[in-house]
């Protein structure tokens, strides 16, 4: 079964401890469609300006990534300039040029729009809304956003949160939408606005898993370093739905083992700056850390393994 993602195609500029890279190949589109075809095929929905270089065009198709939803208009693609603090779950934007993203408005083409699965990574409610209201029957919606959309748009995305399955914030995320310090609270809270699952990605802590069915925890993989962090997010993502996609049914047990391969997929970009470790990444890897993984969490939960 195929994806859908709807979001940005960028060029960022990054600084860590480890270094710094300029115009490097990001966005959340960028990172969730590399991500998740390891499991399924990935159809792109983004917008980039007339610099975007026909190298990095040509490095997602070869990926097997459809681009014929990647827009190009004259100007400049969204451009994001970041630096990481030595913790890196701390980090300072340096600038945020939107360029030609500021116009987006997302059209999907006749056969995306009977799409089965869908993800609406970190654009404007607004803009999730006019791509739910293109879909017929999709079988799985997810969704992310950030902290702006929920200060600035709050009631917009409360309306449209009814709509999706699967939400994905990170911890500080959650605690401003539902309004509750205790991570616990804010998961059943945000579970009553509407989402089946509630996804929070707590970086190096992890991720929280909060559904009717109960709560389910997962921790990082441990790293020996970490070189960038920047499309974590949307990684976890991609190999979170591109695992759900190819084994076609969400259950609780599936859905476990897809937060799973989302921690192993994220654990392997932060490797790396930009996505430059998944383009080079091997199916044979993921699945050596998926199962070292499953080791790590708990030897007993062999029974999650449904390749």
């Amino acid at each position: 079964m195929s994806i859908v993602v709807v979001g940005s195609v960028a060029y960022d500029d990054v600084e860590t401890t480890r270094g710094n890279v300029t115009d490097a190949l990001g966005g959340s589109a960028s990172f969730f469609a590399v991500a998740a075809r390891f499991f399924t095929p990935v159809s792109v929905v983004a917008v980039v300006g007339s610099d975007f270089k026909a190298e990095d065009r040509q490095r997602l198709v070869d990926r097997g990534i459809d681009l014929r939803a990647l827009e190009q208009r004259e100007g400049k693609t969204f451009h994001w300039h970041g630096r990481y603090h030595e913790d890196m779950n701390v980090r300072d934007t340096i600038s945020l040029e939107l360029n030609v993203f500021e116009g987006f408005a997302p059209n999907l083409l006749p056969d995306q729009r009977r799409c089965d699965y869908l993800f609406l990574a970190n654009i404007a409610p607004e803009l999730q809304e006019r791509v739910l209201s293109q879909v017929s029957t999709p079988k799985l919606v997810a969704g992310d956003t950030m902290n702006h959309w929920i200060t600035e748009t709050h009631d917009e995305l409360v309306k449209l949160l009814s709509r999706i399955d699967i939400l994905t914030l990170n911890d500080e995320e959650a605690r401003l939408l539902s309004g509750e310090h205790n991570l616990v609270k804010a998961g059943r809270a945000i579970l009553a606005m509407g989402p089946r699952v509630l996804l929070v990605k707590r970086g190096e802590y992890g991720v929280l898993q909060f559904s009717k069915e109960g709560m389910f925890a997962v921790p990082a993989y441990p790293l020996e370093e970490v070189v960038d962090p920047t499309g974590a997010g949307d990684t976890f993502a991609g190999g979170m739905m591109g695992f759900l996609a190819r084994h076609g049914r969400v259950t609780e047990s599936s859905l476990r083992t897809a937060v799973v391969y989302g921690s192993v997929m994220a654990s392997f970009v932060v490797e790396r700056f930009s996505l430059d470790r998944l383009f080079e990444l091997t199916w044979e890897e993921i699945d050596n850390r998926y199962r070292a993984f499953i080791d790590l969490i708990d030897s007993h939960h062999s029974r999650w393994i449904t390749q």
